[in-house]
């Protein structure tokens, strides 16, 4: 039984890495193409800078889930209960 919350750790730790990877990877596209689009059309920089701004959002919305997803998983495990009945 020992075996769940180590597996629930490690799941836990991998959730969380590769939504930081994921993102860093997401934010270094992002923003290389954003500065490629601006340098191309300078007139466009401000729509092209908003819509980035979103992008951005929805990019780290996507890990602040995975994050959630992570401590629900590690504070509030639903495996625990599983655990203190053997």
């Amino acid at each position: 039984m020992e075996n769940i919350l180590a597996f629930t750790a490690l799941g836990t730790l991998l959730l969380l890495g590769m939504g930081a990877l994921g993102t860093a990877i997401g934010f270094g596209i992002l923003g290389g193409r954003f500065l490629e689009g601006a340098a191309r059309q300078p007139e466009l920089a401000p729509m092209l800078q908003g819509k980035m701004f979103l992008v951005a959002g929805l990019i780290d919305a996507v890990t602040m889930i995975g994050i959630g997803i992570a401590m629900w998983f590690s504070l509030a495990s639903p495996f625990l209960g599983q655990l203190v009945a053997h």
